[in-house]
């Protein structure tokens, strides 16, 4: 987008991308990552540290995607998408095909991602407020 090619052309002096969209650059030498935001370092990138481990103690802003359904999909149902997919992600191709991005499958059971993304609302929610942040 308009930020990375910012990046690129000098006028920003940094930024705060996704791995995917910039990784290309950085193998190219056309970018230097000088850390990630994940809790853990990346498998991409073993040897760049992460913003807590260089800067800021208990730092972690990832990018995370989830599989959702409506409210009211029965138990049944959750649970084999939750297998189906549990399964899928560990199979080689996919794995190899996500960490090629940057991107770590975790999985875990419904509830599990539900405490993770009440986790999350309660993280961001503070950020935002203190930042006095309002919507137009």
């Amino acid at each position: 987008g308009p930020a990375l090619a910012a990046l690129l052309g000098g006028e920003v002096p940094l930024m705060f991308p996704n791995m995917p969209g910039t990784i290309g650059h950085v193998q190219a030498g056309r970018l230097r990552v000088l850390a990630v935001n994940s809790a853990q370092r990346s498998p991409l990138l073993p040897d760049v540290p992460t913003v807590a481990e260089a800067a800021v103690p208990g730092y972690e802003a990832s990018t995370w995607f989830g599989v959702l359904a409506p409210a009211g999909t029965p138990k049944n149902v959750v649970s084999k998408l939750n297998t189906e997919i549990a399964q899928a992600l560990k199979a080689p191709e996919m794995v190899d095909a996500l960490n090629r991005e940057g991107a770590v499958a975790v999985g875990g059971s419904p509830e599990q991602f539900g405490a993770f993304i009440r986790a999350e609302i309660e993280k961001w929610g503070k950020v935002v407020r203190a930042s006095g942040a309002r919507v137009d």
